[in-house]
């Protein structure tokens, strides 16, 4: 398709974006990854090695120069760990990109958006292309934007779960509210999943459970693929209108016989 995402300059191949997280190993996550298609690996630098070379490191399986590396801040609870922990991914060269979260509860995963916001802030001024994962809150998503967020990444449903989108009345406010990049992030469990989102227009799909969770991680992973393309095509296509009664397929007007 012609249809390409541009996000703060950068050009992106693939609409769906996969993290590395919660597989057996790295040669899985490998094998995963390439099934994908993405070309977006998210990595938390808190729980994953990839700033030092004398140690296994996901970076000797996952390519720098093949995949943009897209740190996370995941496992921090305050704004300044957030803060520290993409510096030192920084620092590391392993990108100018953030995923930004800062979690709130950790029963449930949710954001602390106050902190979010305040860490979000300073990465922006420091010139971090920051992607920050919120609530699916419109009012929270046009304030990331305003203070100079590259998108907003609102959750489908709690990390893991797996419920898919609980409320894609929010995504679409969103998708109304914002002009820059909306990439649901966490919760798809399932091809299907991913593919409303990408019908309701949202710009990209980020998930790890839900393929790493798979009885088969690397067929679930092609599964994705196809339905991040299928999702995107249909929401270009623009889909009929529904009707609560049926209409004929075939049209009345000059058919043939008695």
């Amino acid at each position: 398709m012609d249809d390409k995402l541009i996000i703060a300059g950068i050009e992106f191949k693939s609409r769906l974006w996969v993290g590395t997280g919660k597989y057996k190993n790295f040669e899985e996550t490998k094998k995963a990854v390439e099934a994908s298609g993405a070309d977006v690996v998210t990595v938390a630098v808190r729980r994953v090695n990839i700033t030092d070379r004398n140690k296994e490191n996901l970076l000797d399986y996952i390519d720098p120069k093949k995949y943009k590396i897209l740190p996370n801040t995941a496992g921090c609870y305050t704004a300044e760990d957030a803060i520290r922990t993409a510096r030192l991914a920084r620092t590391a060269g392993v990108s100018d990109m953030v995923k930004l979260e800062v979690i709130g509860d950790e029963k449930t995963l949710f954001p602390d958006n106050e902190a979010l916001l305040e860490a979000a802030k300073v990465l922006v001024k420091e010139g971090f292309i920051v992607f920050p994962y919120t609530n699916d809150d419109p009012i929270m998503a046009r304030k990331l934007q305003d203070i100079g967020c590259a998108a907003v990444m609102p959750l489908a449903a709690p990390i893991g779960s797996g419920l898919g989108i609980r409320n894609p009345y929010n995504i679409k406010i969103i998708l109304e509210t914002v002009k820059i990049p909306v990439v649901v992030d966490a919760g798809v469990g399932t091809a299907s999943d991913a593919a409303i989102a990408m019908e309701l227009g949202c710009d990209a799909v980020l998930m790890n459970t839900g393929i790493a969770g798979a009885k088969d991680p690397i067929k679930m992973a092609e599964a994705m693929k196809y339905a991040i393309l299928a999702g995107r095509l249909a929401y270009k296509a623009g889909r009929m209108p529904m009707k609560l009664y049926a209409s004929a397929s075939s049209p009345l007007e000059g058919k043939i016989g008695g």
